[in-house]
């Protein structure tokens, strides 16, 4: 059977997707099936002895920038019909858990990882989505390219064995998780709340959505919700 999502990887080095992704959850999936991952290296797409894939940018300033030809030869060598093509830039769209279940629904996904400067502007038209995963600098887009990978693949259907692991988790409903703990109920003088512990499933409900909401609205609350007021309002405006 056909793997449930292929990805391929534009990038220098390999190594620095395939290592990370070859351990835990996600290296289980690789082995039983669900993910396959593949590389095309612009390297290979050279016509030069030394393999060259990057220059100094026109215009001057620091660093080099990869060329837009073995880029380009290296993303037409894996792209097919129904591949979509994703270009890792800190001018990319946010990816968050929302985007992660998009991706989770394609068969075939490929990453585009600059390195060095970044790559000639002239490769961008050739990407179907840009992403970012925050406001910091890399030193490359590969690991970009494990984050997205990773939280894609965990969302695929049979990767993670109980079928409900991903329903109640952080962003699933743009709230945190609540705390969670395991035992010993008493750790150095610490208890676990007596909610958890009540055996009581209704009251650790409510528990867990009243401790969602509160982390939420402390730590995060460009993540919370509106009050059921505000949202009524706003729908009669």
């Amino acid at each position: 059977m056909p793997p449930a999502l292929k990805v391929d990887a534009v990038t220098l080095f390999p190594g620095m997707i395939d290592a990370p992704l070859s351990e835990s959850i996600v290296g289980r999936a690789r082995q039983e099936g669900f993910l396959e991952l593949g590389f095309s290296n612009p390297r290979d797409f050279t016509e030069d002895r030394h393999r060259t894939v990057d220059d100094r940018p026109y215009g001057g300033g620091t660093g080099m920038l990869m060329m837009a030809e073995p880029v380009y030869r290296a993303l037409k060598a894996v792209r097919k019909k129904g591949s979509t093509v994703i270009l890792l830039t800190p001018k990319g769209r946010r990816f968050d858990q929302r985007t992660a279940l998009e991706l989770a629904k394609k068969k075939h996904l490929i990453f585009i990882c600059g390195h060095y400067e970044g790559i000639d502007e002239r490769v961008t038209p050739l990407a179907d989505l840009e992403l970012s995963i925050g406001d910091y600098v890399l030193t490359g887009g590969e690991p970009a390219a494990v984050a997205v990978i990773d939280a894609v693949t965990r969302l695929i259907p049979g990767v993670l064995k109980r079928s409900d692991a991903t329903v109640n988790e952080t962003f699933t409903d743009g709230l945190l998780e609540a705390p969670h703990y395991t035992r010993p109920a008493v750790w150095r003088g610490k208890k676990v709340p007596p909610e958890l512990v009540s055996g009581n499933h209704k009251l650790i409900a409510e528990w867990r959505r009243r401790q969602a909401e509160s982390l939420t609205g402390d730590t995060r609350p460009d993540l919370a919700p509106a009050p059921k007021k505000a949202r009524s309002a706003a729908k009669k405006k």
